[in-house]
C-alpha cells in the first residue's frame, strides 16, 4: 500500500534537514586539513567515476580583468544555436542600431555536434560580493561557459573542435562588426562608421575587367595557407591609375564592400617621419585596405632619383611657383618620410603586422612614380581605369535612369568610341535634374555633351597641327 504523499514529502525532508545537519557539523568541528583531505579524494572519486570533462571558459582574465577573447568568439559561436534551441534569450541592440542580437541567458544551456559527436554548452553566473564596509555591499557577477563532453573524445574536442569554434566565432564577429574607415591625425588614427554603398555591380567597367578584378580579391582573401605555404606575408598590392573622375575611389569603396574589409585612407603629410609611419601601420587591423590616394601629390619623394639633374635646370621656374604652392611645401618640408621608409612600410618586415591586408596606392600621373616603388611584389596588381566606355555608359544608365536598352544608344556607342569623357562626366549627365525623370532628355544632353567633346578635340588637334607646322618652316 503506498503512502500519503504528505508523509512521502515529510520523510523527504526529514532526510534532507539531516544530511544538512550532519555536514554542518562536519564543516565545524573536524579539523580544516581534515577536511581538505576529505574533499581532495572524494574528488577523485568522483572524477574517476563521472564519465564526462568539463571546460570553463571565464569571461575576464588576467589580473587587470581584460574580457576573453575566447569567451568572446565562443558566445558569436553559439548565438546561432542559442536562437534555435534555449528557451531563455538574451537581447540587446546590434551596433547598427538597427537589429536585436540574441544570445543565451544565465544558467541556459544548448547542445551541439561535431563529427559526430555531442557536447553541450552552458552559460553561468557567480555573483561575488566585495569586501567593502558599505551599507549596501556591491555584488560582481563573474560570467562564464562551461562545456562538457565525454571522456572518451577528449583529443577530438580539445584539438579539432575547440580550433572550429575559435575560428568560426572570429568569422562571425568580423561579419558582424560594424566597418570603419579610418584617417590618421599625425601618428594616431580616428574613425567613423564606413557606409559607403559602391559595389562592383554599379562600377562603370567592362564586365570581363571587372570580373578579373573580383577573382583575384576573392582569391586573396582565402589564401591564407597559400601565403604561409611560401613564407610571404598574407598582404597584396594595387595600383589603380588613370584619368580624375575614372572611379578610382569608388573602385577602392567597392572593394572594401566585396571582402568585407575596414579602411584606412593614410595621409603621408600629416605623418612626421618614418618612425610614426611604422608606428600607424603596427596600428592597423589585419582584413583592412590602406590607401595611400595620389601618391605622386603626397611628399616629394616619388621618381627623384632620376630627375636631380633636371630638377636643377627647372630650379627659376618651381622659384616663379612657390607662392602658389605655399601650403603645399610647407606641409611637404614637416613630412620627413623617405623613399625607403615608404617602401618598408610597404613590403618590409613591419608589414607583416596583423596579415590579410591590402594596399592600395591611386594616381593620375603613373609615370611620375619611382620605379621601385610600383614594382610587382610591391604593387602586385596594376589596373587602369581609363575613359568610358560602351559597356561602363550601360552600367550607369541602368544605374541612374533603371533602362538597359534605348535607340539612342547607338548614337551614344558611335561617340563614345571617337571622344575621351569620363565616367564622372557622363554620370553627371544622366543625373535626374528633376521630378520627370524623362530617360530620352538625359540620353540626348549627353549626346550634346559628346559632341561639343568632339569639335573641342578636333579643335584642338588642329592648333598642335598648325604650331608644328610652324615651328618646323
Amino acid at each position: 500500500m503506498k503512502p500519503p504523499t504528505g508523509d512521502m514529502f515529510a520523510g523527504i525532508g526529514s532526510t534532507v534537514a539531516t544530511m544538512i545537519f550532519v555536514w554542518a557539523m562536519f564543516q565545524q568541528f573536524f579539523p580544516s586539513q581534515l577536511r581538505n583531505q576529505i574533499e581532495k579524494h572524494t574528488q577523485r572519486f568522483v572524477t574517476f567515476v563521472y564519465p564526462y570533462i568539463q571546460i570553463t571558459i571565464h569571461e575576464f582574465t588576467g589580473e587587470r580583468l581584460m574580457r576573453s577573447e575566447a569567451y568572446s568568439a565562443i558566445e558569436n559561436y553559439l548565438s546561432s544555436n542559442a536562437s534555435s534551441q534555449a528557451k531563455r534569450l538574451k537581447a540587446d541592440i546590434g551596433k547598427n542600431n538597427q537589429s536585436l542580437v540574441l544570445s543565451m541567458d544565465d544558467h541556459e544551456e544548448v547542445a551541439d555536434e561535431f563529427n559526430g559527436v555531442k557536447l553541450w554548452w552552458a552559460s553561468r553566473k557567480k555573483i561575488l560580493e566585495s569586501q567593502s564596509l558599505s551599507f549596501r555591499p556591491i555584488t560582481n557577477e563573474r560570467r562564464y561557459y562551461k562545456l562538457t563532453f565525454r571522456k572518451r573524445h577528449r583529443d577530438l574536442i580539445i584539438g579539432q573542435y575547440l580550433n572550429h569554434v575559435l575560428k568560426e566565432g572570429r568569422e562571425i564577429k568580423l561579419k558582424k562588426r560594424q566597418r570603419k574607415l579610418y584617417t590618421n591625425y599625425g601618428s594616431y588614427w580616428s574613425h567613423v562608421v564606413f557606409q559607403h554603398p559602391a559595389t562592383f555591380q554599379t562600377l562603370a567597367m567592362e564586365p570581363e575587367k571587372k570580373m578579373e578584378i573580383i577573382e583575384d580579391l576573392i582569391t586573396f582573401s582565402k589564401a591564407e595557407e597559400f601565403y604561409a605555404r611560401i613564407g610571404r606575408a598574407w598582404k597584396r598590392g594595387y595600383l589603380l591609375y588613370g584619368p580624375p573622375g575614372t572611379g578610382k575611389s569608388t573602385m577602392i569603396a567597392a572593394m572594401a564592400n566585396l571582402l568585407g574589409y575596414d579602411l584606412y585612407d593614410l595621409e603621408l603629410t600629416a605623418v612626421k617621419d618614418n618612425n610614426e609611419l611604422r608606428r600607424l601601420l603596427i596600428e592597423t587591423s589585419s582584413k583592412s585596405i590602406i590607401v595611400i590616394e595620389d601618391i605622386d601629390c603626397s611628399i616629394d619623394l616619388t621618381g627623384q632619383r632620376k630627375k636631380k639633374k633636371e630638377q636643377k635646370e627647372e630650379g627659376q621656374e618651381k622659384a616663379d611657383q612657390k607662392q602658389k604652392q605655399g601650403t603645399e611645401e610647407k606641409e611637404s618640408r614637416s613630412s620627413q618620410i623617405t623613399l625607403s621608409g615608404l617602401l618598408n612600410f610597404i613590403d618590409g618586415i613591419w608589414s607583416a603586422c596583423g596579415g590579410e591586408k591590402l594596399v592600395v596606392f591611386t594616381t593620375n600621373y603613373v609615370e611620375k612614380l619611382d620605379p621601385a616603388l610600383i614594382r610587382k611584389g610591391r604593387m602586385d596588381k596594376h589596373i587602369e581605369l581609363s575613359y568610358c566606355s560602351f559597356e561602363g555608359f550601360k552600367v550607369l544608365a541602368k544605374n541612374y535612369l533603371n533602362i538597359e536598352s534605348h535607340y539612342l544608344f547607338g548614337t551614344i556607342g558611335e561617340l563614345l568610341k571617337e571622344t575621351k569623357i569620363t565616367p564622372a562626366d557622363v554620370a553627371e549627365h544622366l543625373m535626374p535634374k528633376n521630378a520627370s525623370g524623362d530617360a530620352e532628355f538625359h540620353l540626348n544632353t549627353l549626346i550634346q555633351a559628346l559632341e561639343l567633346a568632339k569639335e573641342e578635340a578636333k579643335l584642338k588637334s588642329e592648333q598642335e597641327e598648325k604650331k608644328e607646322t610652324v615651328v618646323i618652316s
